[in-house]
Parts: C-alpha cells; structure tokens; sequence
C-alpha cells in the first residue's frame, strides 16, 4: 500500500467522500480484486493512420487472451467510411482463438452494428455516448439525448437474445469543443445508459486532462447522486501524465474496473490532441506493487505490448517496458 499512501500525500489530501475518513485511502484494501478491460485492439488501433493487417489484429487479440485478462474489447462495427481501421470486424472475430472465461466485446452504435455483430458471434457489446454535446455531434453527428435514444433498442434487443451491454460515456472532464464539463452532464448520461440495462458505464477522460481533484469531485458528486461505483469504470488518456493519479483516485472512491490499452496505444480521430490511454503494463505495475490482485500477468502483457509496437514500426508507449529495458542494459554493462 506504500505507493498509494505516497500518492496520497502529493495531492496534498485524502480522497475519500466520507467525511469521518481519518486516513488516506481508507476504501482500498490489500488482495482487492480489479478487473482489467484491455482496450488496445479496438480504441487502441482505430486511429492509426495505416491499415493494420487482420492477421495482426488476430495475433494480437490471441497473445492478450494468454495474459489472464478477462476482458479483451476485439473490434467495432461501425461504417468503414469514418472508422476504416474498423472495416474488418467480421474477419476479426471469426479469427480469433475464444478462450473460456474471456470477454471478447465490440462497439455498436446502432441497430445495423448490433445486428452484423450478433451474425458474427458477438457475445457482449458496448453502447457510447457523451457527457459533451460538440463531441456527441462531432462523433456520431447527434444530441446527447439524441444518441441514448438510438441506443434504447440496441440494448434492448442484445439483451433479449443473452448479449451483455456495456456503456461508454466520453469527456467526462472536459471537450475539445464544448470546454469542461458539468458533473450534472456525467451522472445524467451515465443513469440514462444504466436504465438502458448497461451491465456497467465506463467514464472515459477523453482527452486527457483530468486532475486528481477533478475526478475526486465528479465521483463525490456521481456518489451523492446515487450511483453504485461499483457499476463505473475508469477510462483515462494520459496526455497530461496524470491517468494513473486519477486511477488511485478512482480505486479508492470504489471503482474496481479500470480500461487500459497495451503499450498505451490510442487515441482518438474526434479528439484532437489526445494521446494514447493509459498503458496496461502500467496499470499492472501499480496495481501489483499496491498489493492489489488483477490475475493478469504483467510479463506477458509486457511481450504482447513489444509484439504489436513492433508492428507498428513505433516506440512502445509504456514507461514501465522502457524503465525495465532501460534498467536490463544498464545491467548488461
């Protein structure tokens, strides 16, 4: 727990929403479990400029599905035309190796999605909308309420044939067109998507430029509204290095979900500016060194996130593989 305590005295105060709280990080306990939803080979990969082989996006779903992880989100049916990387799904799904105990979910934003996603043996999906109106608009072109509105039969019918919904709400913090966002914005998406029968809501800093305080409110105020943090998700981009302070912030208000992508891939085509979501081999690392379980195996993670930054012809994006190469030739000296 070391590391979270010192985490705690740089933000200068405990996070905690009960005020009878008398030490930091009260709400995190050794041997926690937390669930570890890898995104990297959808939200990782849909904005790489360059087609990225099928073969490719197969190995690299099958490599995380030898990791421990329990969640692997594989690929998105939407229109090729504004998420191209996106246009092989189908193949995607039909190649991967399904090992049991994972969850393999893609996108699907409308009744077409949903539908090509059930034909190719979808067994969990997941819904986004926005906390934002100029990203919902410059996402997928409609209101806030507008996209919750389409997602209404979506969900309905995935959950009618035993599909679990899962839901995203984007630029919980603030927007590259609108500017911050108002917690009343957050909780009324997040409850709209929840009534919809999302199974959990994933709050996602889009763009990366969360403090630790800002977090500590919006989750205060989403626990006073009455939301069930155990219903939420931590979904942080780590433009300005701060994903992994929000995610302690996070555990510590009671979420035991946390989005992360191997070798911090990502970004996003509507967010400009945003870097890559906080790097599973770093999340890993905390979270293993604070004595909280995951069944994840962060050396295999590790060799998943050389494999695919290999590929990418690009330098991997996580700090802890870089420290630990960097350490292993000092060493060799």
């Amino acid at each position: 727990m070391a590391l979270l305590r010192r985490s705690s005295q740089v933000f200068g105060q405990a996070f905690r929403f009960s005020s009878a709280s008398v030490s930091p990080f009260l709400n995190i306990a050794q041997n926690d479990f937390v669930k570890i939803v890898e995104v990297g080979p959808r939200d990782g990969l849909q904005n790489e400029k360059e087609f990225v082989p099928t073969d490719v996006k197969v190995e690299l779903i099958n490599q995380l599905s030898e990791t421990g992880l329990q969640a692997i989100e594989s690929t998105a049916f939407v229109s090729p035309k504004w998420v191209p990387q996106m246009a092989d799904n189908e193949a995607v799904l039909a190649g991967i190796r399904r090992k049991e105990g994972i969850s393999y979910p893609v996108l699907t934003p409308n009744m077409k999605g949903l539908e090509s996603a059930i034909a190719a043996g979808a067994t969990e999906v997941a819904v986004f909308a926005a906390a934002s109106e100029g990203f919902s608009r410059k996402n997928i072109n409609c209101s806030v309420a507008e996209s919750i509105a389409r997602f209404e039969p979506v969900c309905e019918r995935a959950l009618s044939v035993g599909i679990k919904v899962r839901g995203y709400v984007s630029c919980v913090i603030s927007c590259p067109f609108d500017g911050r966002i108002s917690s009343a914005q957050v909780i009324d998406a997040t409850q709209r998507l929840l009534s919809l029968g999302c199974y959990e809501v994933s709050l996602g800093d889009t763009i990366g430029v969360a403090s630790p305080a800002q977090v500590s409110r919006l989750l205060r105020d989403m626990d006073m509204a009455g939301i069930d943090m155990r219903a939420l998700a931590a979904h942080f981009h780590d433009t300005y290095g701060m994903a992994l302070c929000n995610l302690v912030v996070a555990l510590d208000a009671g979420i035991r979900t946390v989005d992360s992508s191997v070798a911090g891939l990502g970004g996003c085509p509507y967010a400009p500016g945003a870097s890559g979501n906080v790097a599973t081999e770093s999340v890993l690392y905390m979270l293993q060194e604070s004595g909280m379980h995951t069944g994840v195996d962060l050396e295999k993670v590790t060799a998943v996130g050389q494999f695919i930054s290999g590929k990418l012809c690009r330098v991997n994006g996580s700090t802890v593989t870089r420290a630990r190469e960097a350490q292993s030739k000092s060493v060799k000296r």
